[in-house]
């Protein structure tokens, strides 16, 4: 399996049987030109995760591609899209897609809370959107959320050390103007056995599972 990370929480992940890109948000560059992509899948409609109109460009050249979304993305869409729920299993490709999450963590009890579905991609990398998703067995690769104004970094590190994964990748940090002061504090407070990998923005990275 091989990740390369766009920015933010918009990333490629190629399976070696599917090309799935997640989360082709206003934060992120450099995906526009993608081919080849058996699906495109979002976690939740806030804009730096999706934008309606940078979609509709990279499924011009992916025109097979399956867009995959929550029903309240759906909604915000001018194009069909798969809408799914957390608890159902998908097959992309020759890709298992697991479903989980729900809803998006709280920014601010004002804020009203939207849909967030966290995707677990042959039960082994896990992209869980806008939330703090737990999940019941081992997971190899986490993207952990970095930065947000719904996140602190005791939250963080309180998730890394609950998944405790083989390696976690730090995304969703377009927000901050040094995110490697974040990056080193995952690296210092990780559970054992745990690897943080800092992804090259738009480069290749292999992800070795167990």
């Amino acid at each position: 399996m091989q990740l390369t990370h766009y920015g933010h929480a918009c990333v490629l992940v190629d399976t070696g049987a599917a090309r799935i890109l997640l989360d082709p948000g206003a934060f992120s560059s450099d995906f526009e030109g993608l081919t080849g992509l058996d699906a495109i899948l979002v976690t939740h409609q806030h804009f730096d995760h999706v934008v309606p109109e940078r979609l509709d460009d990279l499924r011009r050249g992916n025109p097979a591609a399956r867009l995959i979304v929550d029903s309240q993305t759906a909604e915000q869409l001018s194009v069909d899209a798969e809408t799914v729920t957390p608890g159902e299993t998908l097959t992309v490709a020759g890709a298992t897609v697991e479903v989980l999450g729900g809803d998006h963590a709280v920014i601010h009890p004002d804020i009203p809370v939207v849909r967030n579905n966290a995707y677990l991609i042959d039960g082994s990398l896990l992209h869980p959107g806008d939330s703090y998703t737990p999940v019941d067995r081992p997971v190899d690769t986490l993207l952990l959320p970095t930065g947000a104004p719904w996140l602190k970094v005791s939250e963080a590190v309180d998730y890394l050390r609950a998944v405790a994964p083989r390696q976690a990748v730090p995304i969703h940090e377009a927000v901050l103007a040094n995110p490697a002061l974040h990056y080193g504090m995952f690296e210092a407070l990780a559970p054992a056995g745990t690897a943080v990998t800092v992804a090259p923005r738009g480069e290749a990275l292999d992800l070795k599972s167990t």
